[in-house]
């Protein structure tokens, strides 16, 4: 088996003795600085002695004071801990050397004078079972690498850094302070409450500064938060310091009016004492809880004119515990100070520094003298040293089985002990007491602000911060800014932007920007305020919008009093060409009717009235059929009829204008078949126009978003040179049978209605022309209104020219109905003689 390692520990100097000690059935280490000492450097490592009077700290005597007070009044409780005393050992940490020595005195196995590394730790046994302390992150540090080894309890009242709270590498540190880690994200809250998003940070130059001013520069860049600068307070430097001199002046060249100073009150003082000698007034100071309520500091003459200082402090004390511990310490002064009376009667002569070392009565009789009264930062730190020992007596009571009201007092091993710590859940004075995972107390924060009336320092607590969630609470109306206007200050590199508005970073800082409107069809998402995003495909924005809109669908409705009114030129149109068409039928067999082509006027009149319906396909949400059906119909049908028209004008001016003329034409124009012929060929050219605008490029409905902004048009795509050479191929149709009843102006009086037909037709293409004209000119609905009517106005003359007349001779004039009629009108004709 491999033999133990040893550590010896060589007990000659006074140091190396605690500074105060009780037996007991259990003894609980405690780690105070009660004096402070100027490192220096040393040829080998020393421990140094702890008894310089003039560096005495009344801070650590109040804290060791709270310590023995609460267990004097654990061994007296009679529910916490019964029939069990708890002792300690309490030492005098006031350097490195003599915390580390404190340390190891702790591990210290009973009755030996060595701390043995067995290979297996489960059944080491130190002398104290728990360590209380020390105060600072930097001696913290080296006491829980070490007690971490053995797995023996440490509770830190003072040591915030967020390191320690790595369990690997200090798995038996617990704190009753909380962390730096939550003071940060309280801090991090609290600027982004006020909105200030343009700061300097600045730290103390050893471990608490630095990993709290990362942490924090780490948390606001996450949260938007600029930081203008970050800079390290330098250490043991006077005032004269021109380090601090140049540190202070980066500030007031970078113009940012809120500082966060994450420092300790020895870093911070020199650092202030600067600030108000350069007269730096109207500034926010956010404190860090070390320095945000040390005497020290708002002592400085000049201090209140610097501006705001708003900061971190640990949650109250309880003032009942306070109460009683005042009590208590009054009662032990009063006894040291006659014990003290009685011993100087004897004459005994005292060197000065036996004046801050207890005597065999394991009393001080100096400390108390040398002590100032304990101020509120002190009053924070005993209630955390009161809670660490109430801690460690919970979890005793529960791993020896006090539950019963007798405890087994059995051994303890360290990591027991440590376990039920971890699992500790009790109320202390209103305050509940449970630590989290990593050892860190569950605690938040008061918002404090120091509040000046005239030279009368003073601090409202004007917020608080809460843990497990997270929370920030502040009472603005407590809040006393020392602004000109008592307003809280701004602090922001760039005026936020106006509505609409991206910001164009300038430099580094995203903080820093100009701002440019987001343009049309994009919009400014607050979630990322340096980028327009686009807007989707069927929506739209204006300049400046902060969010988009769906676009209007328009189309040519068959709700809207327009479309009524053209519905209804449609609906009459439609019904003159079935009653022409039944006035005809009834009339089949009479000279007028087969003098306007008989049966072909059918055609032509169905032909009108397919063109005619095909204008229904432009109203309501375009299809795919209504897309597909609109051209042919319309085109085709009106092709029929301007065929027809064409035939039997041609056969008129065959029949009497080439006589004895051209007989072959003449023969040809009057065959039977001419007239089928010509309107089958017609209608042929016209539907394979069709056939090639639909295969070139398929109508369908289409979507377009380039009419306006904020519309989305429906219509009815496709179309392109195809449907333009068929509107085409109507028009050459239309000026072919404009030349033919051109040519019939002069026949026979019975046979003159085509000069009503030269008139409609002359209509017809001026309508057609206008309609060419004017086809790109609109979009959208007005497109289709403007088709429609085109389509109408195209329509309608040529109706009236050839069928209204005849119609109207039918009904009015039957006389003009008759064979007589027709053969006097020839008759006349002839012996006149065609027109030259």
């Amino acid at each position: 088996m491999r033999p133990p390692v040893l550590l010896c520990l060589g007990l000659c100097l006074s140091a190396t003795a605690s500074f105060l000690s009780r037996d007991g059935d259990y003894r609980l280490a405690g780690l105070f600085q009660l004096h402070r000492l100027a490192p220096r450097a040393a040829a080998r490592p020393l421990v140094d002695g702890c008894d310089n009077t003039a560096a005495f700290k009344s801070h650590g005597y109040h804290l060791l004071q709270t310590m023995r007070f609460a267990l004097e009044e654990i061994n007296n409780s009679s529910s916490l801990l019964p029939n069990v005393t708890l002792g300690y050992d309490i030492y005098d940490t006031c350097s490195e050397s003599a915390n580390l020595y404190a340390t190891l005195r702790a591990l210290v196995q009973k009755g030996r004078r060595d701390v043995r590394v067995l290979p297996a730790l489960q059944h080491y046994e130190p002398t104290a079972v728990a360590v209380i302390g020390p105060d600072s992150t930097q001696l913290a540090l080296t006491t829980a690498a070490i007690l971490g080894v053995f797995l023996v309890p440490e509770i830190s009242y003072e040591a915030s850094l967020e390191t320690l709270s790595l369990k690997q590498l200090y798995p038996s540190f617990l704190r009753t302070i909380p962390s730096d880690g939550q003071q940060v994200k309280a801090i991090a809250l609290l600027l982004q409450s006020f909105e200030w998003s343009w700061v300097a940070l600045l730290g103390s130059d050893n471990a608490y500064g630095r990993d709290g001013l990362d942490a924090l520069y780490e948390l606001l860049v996450a949260s938007g938060v600029c930081v203008a600068y970050r800079g390290i307070i330098p250490t043991n430097k006077a005032a004269s310091s021109p380090e601090l001199h140049r540190l202070v002046g980066i500030l007031t060249d970078i113009r940012v009016n809120v500082t966060v100073v994450f420092s300790n009150v020895n870093s911070a003082r020199p650092f202030f004492e600067v600030v108000v000698q350069k007269n730096i007034t109207g500034m926010v100071w956010v404190a860090s809880e070390d320095w945000s309520l040390a005497q020290n500091i708002w002592q400085l003459p000049g201090i209140q004119n610097i501006g705001s200082v708003i900061g971190m402090s640990v949650e109250q004390a309880e003032s009942t515990m306070l109460e009683h511990l005042k009590s208590w310490k009054y009662a032990e002064e009063r006894a040291v100070s006659e014990s003290a009376g009685s011993t100087g009667a004897g004459g005994e002569n005292r060197s000065s520094s036996s004046r801050t070392w207890p005597n065999c009565t394991q009393q001080c009789p100096g400390c108390h003298l040398l002590a100032t009264a304990p101020n509120i930062y002190e009053a924070q730190a005993s209630n955390n040293v009161y809670s660490a020992v109430y801690a460690v007596a919970h979890g005793l009571h529960d791993l020896l089985g006090c539950a019963s009201g007798v405890c087994s007092k059995d051994r303890v091993y360290p990591w027991q002990l440590l376990q039920k710590i971890k699992q500790v859940n009790f109320s202390l004075h209103n305050s509940q007491i449970c630590f989290d995972a990593n050892g860190n107390i569950y605690k938040g924060y008061n918002i404090i602000m120091w509040n000046w009336r005239g030279l009368s320092w003073a601090f409202d607590v004007v917020g608080t911060f809460t843990v497990n969630p997270n929370r920030l609470l502040l009472n603005r109306s407590k809040i006393l800014w020392h602004t000109r206007d008592h307003q809280a200050p701004i602090s922001m590199c760039s005026q936020p932007c106006a509505a609409g508005e991206k910001r164009l970073q300038q430099n580094r800082h995203r903080c820093c920007f100009s701002c440019v409107a987001c343009p049309a069809g994009t919009f400014l998402n607050r979630t990322d305020l340096y980028s327009c995003q686009a807007c989707g495909a069927d929506e739209w924005s204006p300049a400046r919008s902060e969010l988009c809109f769906n676009r209007t669908l328009e189309f040519l409705s068959w709700a809207e009093p327009l479309s009524w009114a053209l519905l209804a030129l449609i609906a009459l149109l439609l019904l003159l060409l079935a009653a022409l068409s039944l006035l005809f039928a009834l009339h089949a067999s009479t000279p007028l009717v087969r003098a306007a082509g008989g049966r072909l006027c059918f055609l032509m009149l169905g032909a009108l009235g397919c063109a005619c319906g095909s204008l229904l396909c432009y109203f309501g949400a375009p299809s795919r059929p209504c897309c597909l059906l609109r051209l042919p119909l319309f085109a085709v049908g009106f092709a029929v009829f301007l065929c027809s028209v064409a035939a039997r004008c041609l056969q008129l001016v065959a029949i009497f204008k080439l006589r004895g003329r051209c007989p072959r034409l003449r023969r040809a124009c009057l065959r039977r078949r001419t007239p089928l012929l010509l309107v089958a060929a017609g209608a042929a050219g016209q539907a394979a126009l069709c056939l090639a605008a639909a295969l070139s490029a398929p109508p369908g409905p289409l979507r377009r978003r380039d009419v306006a902004a904020e519309l989305l048009v429906l219509e009815c795509g496709g179309g392109g040179a195809a449907e333009a050479a068929a509107s085409a191929f109507n028009v050459a149709l239309s000026g072919g049978c404009f030349a033919l009843s051109y040519a019939g102006k002069d026949l026979p009086a019975a046979y003159r209605e085509a000069r009503c037909l030269t008139c409609g037709l002359l209509l017809h293409l001026a309508c057609a022309a206008a309609a060419l004209c004017t086809r790109g000119a609109f979009r959208g609905r007005a497109a289709a209104l403007a088709a429609v009517l085109g389509a109408l106005c195209t329509l309608a003359p040529p109706l009236a020219g050839y069928f209204v007349p005849r119609g109207l001779a039918l009904l009015l004039r039957p006389r003009l109905n008759t064979a007589a009629h027709f053969r006097g009108a020839i008759g006349g004709y002839a012996r006149r003689g065609p027109a030259p």
